[in-house]
């Protein structure tokens, strides 16, 4: 039995005591991100929007499948935003119609979302009125069935099975009044609540997925109260694909009481914010870094170990072999490096509870 078979199973409910401390601390979190967020300079702002916003497109098309030139999206991106970058390229209309897409979504997330916007961001995911090889219904509501399908030709499993064509159109119509009333409901809860309903109507032939994930950016947005992307949502469910998908699954075979998902949403969501936060903090410390050794005399294997230590990519523990061996110099050579760095005030050395080898890391600014 599917949630849809239930009487009136838009009704749906969840456990407070699960949820709530979640949910506060997911408003937290967001709160301290906006903030970290405001105390990076123009140029830094500037690419963590770019950076989240790349990877919500893209992660979002690899969930489905579909892989989008990284180079592309970015430079697609930029130029919409009015970002200056380096290293544009041509762009392939098809990707250009998603980015499209995602930003309508995400810069005009006030916007009421119609009918008639959905089936415009439809129509930019499948610009050829093909999903690959296959010729499907654009910018227009499913006329047949749809089943969610894994597995080999005459091996399928069968996943879910969609409510029937005839009834979409006042499925949506209620999904949509919904989401577009002023009601009280968390913006949060708003956001999970709204992915799931989508996906479980399925009203298109192909492209669910990504549309549910861009309806939840753009309530997201309202939650924020900002359309600047400091997080990448669909990026942390690429992540958690498997479990993304055995939680939908389970949900839809469930009843409307829908907590598991709505637990799992906002949690998904925490880490998506957490791990951003953490990217900003090592940019912060960098440009803090950056600041007081300007003018600093440094020499190319000190200046290139910085900027490994400060891109936030740098696993395990500084030692003097560590240091030879990327800087390819000689040990003595690096120990005179690294000893003039610590003399520097950039540098300094890890207590540690034995061992014959030190090791070093930068000073807090």
């Amino acid at each position: 039995m599917y949630i849809y078979e239930y009487d009136n199973w838009t009704d749906f409910s969840y456990n407070p005591q699960k949820i709530m401390p979640l949910l506060e601390e997911c408003h937290f979190l967001q709160g301290r991100l906006i903030s970290k967020m405001e105390m990076l300079g123009l140029s830094q702002r500037e690419e963590k929007i770019l950076s989240s916003i790349e990877n919500d497109i893209i992660k979002s098309s690899e969930i489905e499948g579909f892989i989008l030139n990284k180079s592309q999206v970015r430079s697609s991106i930029a130029n919409r935003l009015g970002i200056k970058i380096s290293d544009s390229v041509i762009i392939d209309r098809n990707v250009d119609a998603v980015v499209e897409m995602m930003l309508d979504a995400t810069q005009n997330y006030e916007k009421p979302l119609t009918k008639e916007r959905l089936f415009s961001w439809h129509a930019c995911l499948f610009p050829t009125g093909y999903s690959g090889m296959n010729r499907i219904e654009v910018a227009k509501y499913r006329s047949g069935g749809m089943q969610v399908v894994s597995g080999a030709l005459g091996m399928e499993k069968v996943h879910y099975e969609a409510p029937k064509a005839e009834e979409v159109p006042h499925l949506m119509d209620v999904f949509l009044e919904w989401l577009n009333s002023a009601n009280e409901e968390d913006s949060l809860l708003k956001a999970a609540v709204a992915h799931f309903w989508f996906v479980t109507i399925h009203p298109f032939e192909d492209g669910n997925g990504r549309i549910a994930r861009a309806i939840s950016d753009m309530l997201l947005c309202r939650s924020d109260c900002t359309n600047f992307r400091f997080y990448s949502m669909s990026n942390q469910i690429s992540i958690e694909k498997k479990s993304y998908y055995d939680v939908l699954e389970r949900a839809q075979h469930g009843t409307p009481e829908i907590t598991e998902w709505i637990h799992w949403f906002l949690s998904c969501l925490k880490r998506a914010i957490d791990d951003s936060y953490k990217e900003t903090d090592v940019v912060l410390k960098k440009y803090s870094l950056l600041q007081n050794i300007r003018g600093v005399s440094l020499n190319a294997r000190q200046s290139l170990m910085i900027e490994k230590l400060t891109s936030g990519s740098w696993f395990g523990v500084l030692n003097s072999s560590k240091w030879a061996k990327i800087a390819k110099c000689s040990s003595d050579t690096a120990l005179r490096d690294i000893t003039d760095l610590i003399e520097k005030g950039i540098l300094e050395k890890v207590p540690t509870s034995g061992g014959r080898s030190t090791n070093y890391t930068l000073r807090d600014a």
